[in-house]
């Protein structure tokens, strides 16, 4: 082997290692400042939805109704913006003329780049109003469906998962988007013109070629946008009224906290090292969970690789 070869194997090799490294002291950093709270903590970490971290001799912490609104904020987004994603994806790559597809994709990639603080901004003050009287509608219809019935900050239609749930859905659109795109891209051009020689329409072709190609890629997208999801923070923190004293109960027109807009709204607590903690200690749990989930997803793009 060369010498300029051995050389950029070895940097190539010391910036995996440094970067495996580094994630792995995060997590020791957060278990180790999360341990004196959860030493101190009066209630059930895992299933309690207390949350009292004022009084530091007097902790009571759980993060039930943090992970349920995390989670069910993220899926709800996820849902609404993986078909726009793939319509999008799908109508650049395969139906718009090239003059139409670039300056079309750079616009969806720009999204990418407006700042969290704008989208809450524009959720809750342009976004929510429009939403709200929709809101009130599914409710009043379908409200015998768990997840319409009446929120815990009812009467506000405004400050909800739903209404955080389409703005996150926003934000999701360019990573699923720009992701898919590519993958499609990729499909073998002997296919392709295979399929049409054969009399496939379009659709068909898409149906039978483009999408069974992509597919593993689409989820894989689909996955880092819920990994995004999971650890978004000013938007939400903007976006969600945090109701007094009431669970989340399964609907979307509930209120709540997410792990990361809970610690973003009480960092002045930070003053403390066990009220601190606290937070640190859902931290650790929003760390693991957004590995795994980015684990995940790059184990399903390995695998379509790898095929």
């Amino acid at each position: 082997m060369r010498p300029g070869d051995r050389i950029f194997k070895n940097l190539s090799t010391g910036a995996g290692i440094f970067v495996v490294a580094l994630i792995a002291l995060i997590g020791i950093f957060l278990l180790v400042q999360a341990i004196p709270a959860l030493g101190a903590n009066n209630a059930n970490f895992f299933t309690s939805r207390i949350w009292h971290t004022g009084d530091p001799a007097n902790l009571e912490f759980g993060i039930l109704d943090l992970l349920l609104v995390t989670i069910y904020t993220s899926l709800f987004a996820l849902v609404l913006a993986m078909p726009i994603s793939l319509g999008i994806a799908l109508f650049l790559t395969q139906y718009a003329p090239k003059r139409l597809a670039r300056p079309f994709a750079y616009v969806v990639d720009l999204l990418a780049a407006v700042p969290s603080i704008i989208f809450g901004l524009w959720g809750i003050l342009v976004l929510a109003p429009q939403l709200a009287p929709i809101a009130q509608w599914l409710n009043e219809t379908l409200g015998f469906i768990p997840i319409f019935g009446t929120g815990n900050v009812f009467p506000n239609f405004q400050g909800t998962i739903f209404t955080a749930g389409v703005v996150l859905a926003v934000m999701l659109l360019p990573i699923i988007t720009s992701l898919s795109r590519e993958v499609f891209e990729r499909t073998p051009t002997a296919q392709v013109e295979g399929a049409l020689a054969l009399g496939a329409t379009r659709w068909e072709v898409i149906r039978t070629t483009v999408l069974p190609f992509g597919k593993s890629g689409y989820i894989g997208a689909s996955m880092l946008g819920l990994g995004r999801a999971l650890g978004e923070t000013i938007a939400l923190a903007v976006i969600l009224y945090i109701p007094a004293g009431k669970p989340f109960d399964w609907s979307l027109f509930d209120g709540g906290a997410t792990f990361a807009s809970q610690i973003a709204a009480n960092y002045a607590e930070f003053n403390n090292p066990k009220s601190a903690g606290a937070y640190i200690a859902s931290g650790l749990v929003l760390f693991v969970l957004t590995f795994a989930v980015n684990f995940a997803a790059r184990s399903i793009i390995g695998q379509r690789k790898a095929d």
